[in-house]
């Protein structure tokens, strides 16, 4: 670079002519405006802003909000975080960039500032803004799907989540219709307490709503999903043990199935159905793949009616008591041939004939998992023996379970291609015949660690590991009742 005096001159006039570099950067600030900006700019004012301070303290200025967007788009969102705090523009441009949104406080929503700040929002989670907690209480309970401060004048330390907690339904209604005008695009909704009208005036507005969750609802409640059109997956919480205690029954379950025939994934918690609720739902949502349930208060013989979703390809127990105990030895159960995957995770497996009309109903499912089910043991394993096409088994927590157990029914399993075990105590190497390394020869994923306590310590055998901390430990070398105050 030539620093003589001649150049250094000529740089001189240049930044001296500033009327000269005006015209420049406005040229350039109309090349990055649509023609309608181009049309309504006003030279005289808009060139006497482009100063070289300008510039200089704020390049981006030359940018129109959308190509300024697009470059922040291109953001991860860790390092998008933080850029509200450059400048007003940068806060509101931020604003547009959210899609997804947990709401804490319900007047944010209710004064319309929810949709100034966070226009294009297409995922609103309203769960904890619906709850009507003590802030300053240091109490705070997480259940789940939701979290809250509890205070310290409870009543009943069995029930310390009442109705009381939640916003009512007039108030959660009012919120749910400045939510649909403003948030026409609405894709995903969860919302406790709504009532029909509510769910009304969401599913006229936002038609594009494809997931909705609602928790406390009730047979009237689902009046209101009817609208939903393209309603593609359903979260129902009915009655929650601790939390609340609402009733959906096979009225609402008909209900639904009437007008939601375009369901993919349904999942039922809490609900209390049965044959002819599930039967329902197989008829009117012929599109269903996916059905879960939670904690389920189905009558028994609801198990019958599975048979009538004929396209379901995956059956998820989650938290459930019991599978389903009205079935004799000579019943004829029917079958659900679709199904390919079936879950079952932290279930209370000990009725052995309720477990076999399941495997009987699911006869032809190619992956198996069972995570911390309690009572889940060799005889119970043993009537998976009927799963002849099993082609995934992933066993996570059964400590019931032994290596003969698990032997007795895999190899029988031709077709069985992955193995996961995991944290299943008594399966033991020492255990293991030679008819279980025939079948691990024939995998092609193998994942074994049936016994977590005994590799880790085998890992640190020699380290001295587990022996440092013995001195922390030691009789004190003062005896505590001889200091002052004791």
């Amino acid at each position: 670079m030539d620093f003589s005096p001649n150049n250094r001159k000529q740089e001189s006039l240049w930044f001296k002519n500033k009327k000269s570099l005006n015209n420049v950067l406005f040229a350039m600030r109309l090349q990055s405006l649509t023609p309608k900006q181009r049309v309504s700019q006003e030279p005289t004012s808009k060139i006497q802003d482009f100063t070289l301070t300008n510039l200089v303290s704020d390049k981006t200025s030359l940018l129109s909000d959308e190509i300024l967007l697009k470059i922040l788009s291109k953001l991860s969102k860790s390092q998008r975080n933080a850029n509200f705090l450059v400048s007003k523009r940068w806060l509101n441009l931020q604003g547009r960039l959210v899609r997804s949104i947990k709401l804490l406080d319900w007047d944010f929503l209710v004064s319309g500032r929810l949709f100034l700040r966070f226009p294009n929002l297409i995922h609103i989670d309203l769960l904890n803004g619906c709850l009507i907690s003590p802030k300053n209480s240091g109490i705070f309970c997480t259940h789940k799907f939701v979290s809250f401060h509890v205070g310290s004048d409870i009543e009943s330390k069995d029930w310390f989540f009442d109705e009381n907690l939640v916003l009512n339904a007039d108030e959660v209604d009012k919120g749910l219709r400045v939510l649909a005008n403003g948030f026409p695009n609405l894709r995903k909704l969860a919302v406790f307490n709504a009532s029909e009208m509510g769910l009304l005036s969401v599913a006229e507005e936002c038609p594009t709503l494809q997931e909705l969750e609602l928790h406390m609802c009730n047979d009237q409640t689902l009046r209101g999903i009817s609208a939903c059109k393209n309603l593609q997956i359903l979260k129902l919480s009915g009655t929650v043990d601790g939390l609340y205690n609402s009733v959906v029954s096979d009225l609402g379950l008909t209900i639904l199935a009437q007008g939601c025939n375009r369901l993919v994934k349904l999942e039922l918690s809490g609900c209390k159905g049965s044959y002819e609720g599930i039967r329902a739902i197989g008829e009117g949502c012929q599109m269903l793949e996916e059905l879960t349930l939670c904690n389920h208060k189905m009558e028994d013989g609801w198990l019958l009616a599975l048979c009538f979703c004929e396209n379901l390809r995956s059956l998820r127990f989650l938290s459930c008591k019991s599978i389903d105990g009205g079935f004799g030895v000579d019943d004829d159960l029917g079958c659900c041939l679709q199904v390919e995957s079936l879950h079952l995770e932290k279930c209370q497996l000990r009725d052995k004939m309720s477990l076999s009309a399941l495997f009987l109903v699911c006869q032809n499912v190619k992956e198996l998992v069972l995570k911390n089910c309690w009572g889940l043991n060799d005889d119970l394993f043993s009537a998976a023996s009927t799963l002849r096409r099993v082609r995934s088994l992933n066993l996570e927590g059964c400590s019931l379970l032994t290596t003969q157990g698990l032997e007795s029914v895999i190899i029988s399993w031709n077709e069985l291609k992955n193995l996961t075990v995991k944290a299943c105590k008594n399966i033991n190497d020492d255990e293991v015949n030679p008819a279980l390394p025939t079948v691990f020869s024939t995998l092609k994923n193998l994942k074994w660690e049936p016994d977590t306590k005994s590799r880790l310590s085998s890992y640190l055998m020699g380290t001295g590991m587990g022996k440092r901390g013995s001195k922390f430990f030691k009789k004190p070398s003062c005896d505590w009742k001889s200091m002052p105050g004791k």
